[in-house]
This record gives C-alpha cells, structure tokens and sequence, in this order.
C-alpha cells in the first residue's frame, strides 16, 4: 500500500486544476466554481483552504473552506465545504485528518470558529464538531444541520 501524502493546495498548487475535477466529480458543482475559489487561496489573496489526501498521484480524500456552503445563515462563515473521501479508502482517518488540517491553518490565521452543513450525524462529533443550528439549504429550502468547531 502506498503511503498517505495530506497537503494543501498550497504545496502542490499543480494539482489546482485535477483537484477542481475531482470535487466537480463528487459533487457536481462545475469545476469552474470550485477554481474560482482556489485560485485566492493560492495566491495569498484568501486563508481558505482546500486540503488533499493522495495515494500516489491519485486524489483520495479533499476538502475546502468557502464563505457560505450554499445555506441561508450567511452570518456563520466561513464553512468547510465539499468533504469527501472515495469509498474504498474510508475508515482510515483521512477526513477527519484533513479536517484537522483546515481547522489549524485557519486558526493559526485568526479564524475561528468554523462551520460546516451536514446531514450526518455522529460522524463530525468525532473530530471536535458541535452541532450548533439548522438551516435551510438555498436550492430547495431542506433544513440541513449546521455544526461548528472552535
């Protein structure tokens, strides 16, 4: 089994492009709006960050960091987005390191807390997340758990 890289974009700004298609892949929100924010992370411009767990050159796990997460509490910012980790590669810890990952470069910038939407429960709760409120998501109106970690 190949070792486990985690990273930031930061460190392999290369990979901007296939990580923007692999969460496209996962979530179905273009590719183009997913490098719209990266972009600012990548320069400087923005401390929110999109974070990687690779097997080689293949992208297992990945997260990011956005001002809102598509719900109606606009106040509760910024919120970690688009977490995923592929099937055969969970129960190994690696969404909750790259959580971990995004949550102290965050802090270390002066940002806390930080958010999160989620249908799961019990899962968060493992890596320090609260359940804070509920929302409702902007395209259909759903309510839709909002946690929090400080």
């Amino acid at each position: 089994m190949t070792a486990l890289e985690f990273v930031s974009l930061r460190e392999k700004p290369e990979m901007m492009k296939s990580a923007a298609a692999w969460f496209h892949g996962k979530w179905g929100v273009p590719a183009a709006a997913y490098l719209e924010r990266m972009v600012p992370y990548l320069s400087g411009a923005s401390a929110y960050g999109w974070y990687l767990c690779l097997e080689g050159e293949r992208i297992i796990g990945g997260l990011g960091v956005i001002d809102n997460d598509f719900h109606d509490r606009k106040d509760l910012t910024p919120n970690v987005c688009a977490v995923y980790t592929e099937p055969d590669c969970r129960g190994r810890g690696i969404a909750g390191r790259l959580l971990d990952m995004a949550v102290c470069d965050l802090r270390a910038a002066g940002i806390s807390p930080v958010y999160l939407v989620t249908d799961h429960v019990g899962f968060y709760e493992r890596y320090g997340w609260a359940f804070y409120c509920m929302a409702r998501e902007d395209d259909d109106g759903q309510p839709t758990r909002v946690y929090i970690h400080d």
